[in-house]
């Protein structure tokens, strides 16, 4: 016999999976940001499912509690946020990743439950009881992250409620559950990669919410990946580390790391192929680099969203005496509200970026740097270009793909950051968000 959903738990559904404007429906009022892309076309992941359900953390119209449930063996990796006020959520979920197994993933949006004590940790643990209990597994299998206002414990009722309908709720697909997750997101985020181990493809996917409390280490963000390969836990690690320096940690909207910085990857192992263990190992290259491609584009759609942003700004340093040096002069950079106004009003001050290079603490000499937008040199060398022409870089900065490149002069060591503009609509998204 088929079994007939009850009509409340249906008409949730219904409600959960409506059309929306955008991702705050209800919540604030907030316009599409111009440098959106389209959601793509992520295929299912074998051994993945997805399910919504509304908990009312906040008076929205949309569902805001997420339900991913993996298969038996499935390896799970994370890097987490360096917040030294960091939430349950982080605690209990490094203790998680440690021992390198998931079954299940519950995400909360619109009440981070940072910095709420032991209450808040009780919520967390009352979660991961919960879906062990219905999944048969260990508690420390179940990983929980949470989104939204700081300071407000999580409620307990609600949070028990809002999972028992996504335990028994139908499959969605990749774009609900992304929209599941946001809190002033204004459009979805998602990637996919494949790759080929051996003889065997397989699939990449992941999702993501960002867009305001971005820097590193890491960006604030809620990230999951999910892949069907078969890779043991430290091999995961080893590539989602490594993927997050050049990616996660190289993005930057306002300088603010949040209390609940996440990204976790799950393997089902569900392709068939031998388990992936080193680098060693046939495909294990591939695989890597498919993997760091979902990374970057999921770093760069946080940073297209970024609150208020008209312009994506790519800095690009060289030159430097080590990778590290050359990253950390981008992010000084990336992170100066004189060079991100400037580049909002289409100034080319490039006098903005020079002292952003100076006061970054890393080695840099005035005589040796060279400064520029687009391709187009405004300094070499230390000197202002002669006969410099500013028609073409002012048509560069009018647009909304922005490149500045610095060359310091020193050494081989470079680095690519990323982040956007600083316009009013940043003051106006977070001067009301609690409301």
């Amino acid at each position: 016999m088929k079994r007939t959903r009850p009509e409340p738990i249906r008409a949730i559904e219904r409600a959960c999976l409506a059309p929306r404007p955008n991702l705050t429906a209800g919540a604030m009022d907030l316009a599409r940001s111009p440098l959106a892309r389209p959601f793509p076309d992520i295929p299912p992941i074998d051994g993945v499912t997805l399910r919504i359900a509304r908990a009312r953390y906040k008076e929205w119209d949309r569902c805001d509690l997420t339900f991913v449930e993996l298969p038996e063996g499935s390896s799970v990796a994370g890097v987490f946020t360096k917040n030294v006020c960091c939430s349950s959520e982080v605690e209990l979920g490094r203790e998680s990743v440690a021992k390198g197994t998931a079954r299940a993933i519950i995400v909360n949006a619109g009440n981070s439950n940072a910095f709420t004590g032991y209450r808040g940790r009780e919520a967390v643990e009352q979660i991961m009881a919960q879906v062990a209990a219905h999944l048969g597994c260990e508690p420390a299998e179940v990983l929980v992250s949470s989104t939204g206002v700081i300071g407000v414990p999580l409620p307990k009722d609600k949070a028990s409620a809002g999972v028992e309908a996504a335990l028994t709720a139908e499959p969605c697909g990749w774009e609900d559950a992304t929209h599941t997750i946001g809190t002033t997101d204004t459009f979805t985020k998602g990637a996919h990669a494949s790759a080929m181990v051996g003889e065997t493809r397989v699939e990449i996917g992941g999702i993501i919410k960002g867009s305001g409390m971005i820097a590193p280490d890491m960006a604030t963000m809620l990230g999951y990946i999910f892949t069907d390969a078969a890779v043991s836990p430290a091999f995961l690690q080893e590539c989602l580390s490594a993927a997050n320096r050049q990616t996660f940690s190289c993005i930057t909207v306002d300088s603010d790391t949040s209390t609940s910085d996440t990204v976790l990857a799950f393997a089902t192992g569900k392709a068939g192929h031998a388990q992936l263990t080193s680098f060693d190992d046939p495909g294990a290259d591939a695989f890597m680099a498919a993997l760091h491609d979902v990374c970057r584009e999921l770093a760069h759609l946080v940073v297209r969203d970024g609150e208020g942003a008209q312009k994506f700004i790519a800095v690009h340093v060289s030159g430097a005496v080590s990778d590290e040096s050359a990253r950390r002069i981008g992010l000084a950079i990336a992170n100066s509200p004189l060079v991100k106004t400037a580049i909002a009003g289409g100034d080319a001050n490039w006098g903005r970026v020079v002292m952003a290079v100076g006061k970054a603490g890393e080695p840099a000499n005035r005589d040796t740097l060279s400064i520029g937008f687009g391709g187009h040199w405004a300094a070499r060398e230390g000197q202002p270009v002669e006969d410099y022409d500013e028609a073409p870089v002012a048509a560069h900065l009018a647009g909304q793909e922005i490149d500045i490149e610095v060359d310091l002069g020193l050494g081989e060591g470079r680095a690519s950051v990323w982040t956007c503009d600083l316009t009013h609509g940043y003051i106006d998204i977070n001067a009301d968000y609690r409301s």
